[in-house]
């Protein structure tokens, strides 16, 4: 493949390059007569046809890179070590700008809130409002909140019915959580859920315990050795087994360590505070001078004390002595890159406070700090909502000029919000019918309307700059129809062309029962203008130091692979008929390699064949001993892209009409292989014949976005390295590397030495995470629509290599007129 030239590109030009990349798309998949209905998921029944604001005569252009840049046999072009789909990636090579650094004036907060917020809040000195704390509220957080722990009591339930938050002690209520309380030798340590109540013995060996919540439970308060208490238990004498204590309690609140919550730890915040603050259970408490979520915004009173090293010095630093709480506009010089992304400073409500509150110091976050401070990574898979927007928020690309932004972030939290929908009693909401859905629509849509009342950059573009991330499992389908028109970033790229519903197996995430009127009729998915991101898998160092990904052909002996729950037939398996729409279910019963419940193996089993419910702890080992591994859907999405590109395997996709990452933009067809629903019987017959005949590659059918085999054809030997070469390339991008890195550095900040995880991250290539990723494609697609939305000019200039400077003077409905340079 001929080496790409990196040139130089103006914004405005990747405008063009937007429009022709989904104009192209379009008319491809359209013009394709053998396109299975399954996998046809830009189907027009869905309005995702020929995109809007389409340039006359872009192809004039297109025309000029197909030939500086072919794409290879699979279809694909090469920018910065990935396969993207050809349009895609001319584009991004022919115009390259990802290096550009741009001066961008910002201007400086001056606003003062009253009071200084009476200490319960920080200043946003761009608006000079208050951001209170939980528990706080009111104009200068002046208004002291009652959150309760407990529901409304009655005869039958004396402590109110189960919340999270549910409290036979004392409830702090500026946060609804439970602590000892006065009279005990340990006021402070939580008395959090099960650990109050007594607990139900099983009545046979095998079955659990359970909890009366009923019933509190006295012994937790007693100050008798032989009993098992907690509130007054000397943790040095219940380490030394000198005093029993009760099992069911343990520390779950964040700031605390130890079994007995004996030692104060720092908590998690976003960027923890940025080096400005301190970390107050989730919410910054920035230091004299800074605000916003990370306490990574400046005023005029931090900057004429200590000037922020992306700043260069102030064009007009006033007198502090003269400054009033009115306006002045104070403006600065920063070294930025695009495109610029303003970030909004929601009210806390949306997500320090999801932070601050929550039950469980493992929820929504994805990291902790142990006893001595290190950093813990989390299992959560939704902490991609987080790792994304710290990345975002301690870029270059960000900008605190809104009018300057090609795109405006809303930091909107629904990982968290759902993940506490069952917490406290002030979370409830009557009206969203119970549904965790319903209550996230309801959230998305506040938010909506407080940037579209308070902020002048909404009704601009109708919203088509902005960006909003759903985390959760059914990712943007319960989106409100008032925000469809923005960017949808997801884990769940469902275009409803094959599930046209609800795929999930729980009925709170259910979307079907919300009112028409409240989420419209929109596809949960859009793959114009949306974007599916990886989930957060936390770094391994012994994967990485082994380099699980880059392991060779010869030592991957197993053909298939896929380990996870299977369903009812299994021991533990989800219990529902429509878990995984029964997928997982399906490729089991003909390839099971555990015994089900009846002690039966999969219809065709195979010694070299593994799909199993069983957990191992050599789970990424057998992944990366493996040529091929199964992504299927869980309830929704699954993690199961990101850990076979993690450990170097080649995805095989089974989910019609469903997006993986990226899918709308890098050419699967170099990297992985799909496989439809109705042919799992034959996917085995298909992987083998893969390995076995060397049957030519141009036999196998090609599409735009998939690989699909029938069940005669395979791919050779040859096809299987070149595919293993470009996961060992690109996974990466499927990695939060950047906000790792950050954690990173503030940790060596800390201590001395570093941890395993943290050393071995540090020494990977500095090639694209999932944050560049993401910044490519903000910098391909949607620039023109914005334009034409904003009523810019379309007259842009380019450089194209050895092409010269090319103006585009004229443009109407027949031709595009060019003047060389």
């Amino acid at each position: 493949m001929r080496t790409m030239r990196s040139t130089k590109c103006p914004w405005a030009f990747l405008g063009v390059a937007g429009a022709l990349v989904m104009l192209v798309a379009a008319v491809h998949v359209f013009m394709v007569p053998i396109l299975p209905s399954s996998l046809d998921f830009f189907g027009a029944g869905h309005g995702i046809g020929q995109p809007r604001n389409v340039l006359p005569g872009v192809g004039v252009v297109d025309s000029r890179l197909s030939g500086q840049f072919p794409s290879d046999s699979y279809g694909a072009v090469t920018y910065r070590g990935a396969p993207w789909k050809a349009e895609i990636g001319r584009w991004l090579a022919g115009c390259d700008a990802s290096l550009s650094v741009v001066n961008i004036t910002e201007f400086i907060g001056t606003k003062r809130c009253e009071q200084d917020c009476n200490g319960q809040g920080v200043c946003n000195y761009e608006r000079g409002e208050c951001r209170c704390f939980h528990g706080y509220a009111g104009k200068r957080c002046e208004e002291v909140q009652k959150v309760e722990c407990n529901l409304p009591t009655s005869q039958e339930w004396p402590v109110g019915r189960w919340i999270v938050s549910i409290c036979p002690a004392q409830c702090d209520t500026t946060r609804a959580m439970c602590f000892c309380g006065p009279g005990t030798k340990y006021p402070d340590r939580p008395v959090a859920e099960a650990c109050g109540f007594k607990t139900i013995l099983p009545k046979k060996p095998d079955d659990p315990k359970l909890t009366d919540w009923k019933t509190p439970d006295p012994d937790v308060f007693t100050t008798n050795k032989s009993k098992p208490g907690w509130c007054n238990v000397n943790p040095e004498d219940a380490y030394s087994s000198k005093v029993k204590f009760k099992e069911g309690c343990d520390c779950k609140y964040d700031g605390l360590w130890g079994r007995f919550c004996e030692t104060r730890v720092e908590c998690s915040c976003i960027n923890q505070c940025s080096g400005h603050g301190h970390c107050r259970g989730g919410f910054c408490q920035c230091d004299s001078g800074y605000f916003g979520i990370d306490c990574s915004m400046p005023s005029i009173y931090s900057v004429a004390y200590g000037l922020p090293s992306w700043l260069q010095p102030p064009m007009n630093l006033p007198d502090l002595k003269n400054i009033s709480s009115s306006s002045i506009d104070v403006k600065v010089v920063a070294k930025k890159k695009r495109p610029l992304i303003y970030v909004y400073d929601l009210p806390a409500e949306f997500d320090s406070h999801l932070l601050e509150g929550r039950h469980y110091k493992f929820q929504c976050v994805n990291r902790i700090y142990d006893d001595k401070n290190r950093t813990i990574w989390t299992q959560q898979l939704y902490g991609a909502q987080i790792a994304l927007y710290e990345s975002i928020l301690a870029s270059p690309h960000r900008t605190l000029n809104g009018d300057e932004a090609d795109y405006f972030y809303v930091p909107a939290l629904d990982s968290c919000l759902i993940t506490r929908s069952d917490d406290a009693p002030h979370l409830q909401m009557p009206r969203d019918l119970r549904l965790r859905s319903y209550h996230t629509l309801e959230y998305y849509r506040m938010a909506y309307d407080h940037i579209a009342q308070r902020y002048p950059y909404w009704n601009r573009t109708s919203g088509r700059d902005h960006i909003w991330f759903f985390s959760w499992d059914e990712g943007a389908c319960y989106a409100p129809k008032e925000i469809w028109n923005s960017m949808m970033l997801v884990h769940w790229g469902n275009t409803n062309t094959k599930h046209k519903n609800s795929t999930t197996a729980y009925w709170a995430d259910n979307w079907n029962y919300i009112p028409i009127d409240r989420r419209g009729n929109h596809p949960c998915f859009d793959p114009r203008k949306d974007l599916v991101l990886p989930a957060w898998k936390k770094p391994n160092p012994a994967a990485i130091w082994l380099k699980l990904w880059a392991r060779k052909r010869n030592n991957r002996t197993t053909l298939f692979y896929f380990n996870g729950n299977l369903g009812p037939a299994y021991k533990d398996g989800r219990h529902e008929d429509t878990y995984s729409m029964g997928i997982r279910q399906k490729l089991a019963a003909e390839f099971g390699s555990t015994p089900d419940k009846q002690g039966k193996l999969g219809r065709q089993h195979t010694a070299n064949v593994t799909v199993t419910y069983l957990r191992t702890e050599k789970y990424y080992e057998e992944l990366a001993s493996s040529i091929f591994c199964g992504v299927l859907p869980g309830d929704g999405w699954s993690g199961r892209m990101e850990d076979s590109m993690l450990q170097g395997c080649i995805p095989v996709i089974i989910q019609d009409g469903i997006l993986l990452p990226y899918e709308n933009m890098l050419n699967y067809n170099s990297f992985a292989v799909r496989i439809q629903e109705d042919d799992i019987p034959n996917l085995i017959r298909i992987l083998r014949v893969c390995v076995c005949i060397n049957s030519p590659f141009r036999s196998v059918i090609t599409f735009d976005t998939y690989l699909v085999f029938p069940s005669h054809q395979g791919i050779t030997e040859t096809q299987i390295e070149f595919m293993l070469r470009n996961v060992r390339q690109i996974w990466q991008r499927f990695f939060y590397r950047d906000s790792i890195l950050l954690e990173a550095q503030r940790q060596k900040r800390l201590f001395s030495e570093e941890a395993p995880w943290s050393v071995e991250v540090s020494k990977l290539d500095k090639v694209d995470d999932v944050f560049a990723t993401f910044i490519q494609r903000d910098k391909e697609t949607d620039k023109l629509r914005l334009q034409e939305a904003r009523g810019l000019e379309s007259r842009e200039s380019c450089v194209h290599g050895n092409m010269g400077t090319c103006t585009l003077s004229d443009v109407d409905e027949k031709h595009v007129k060019w003047t060389r340079s």
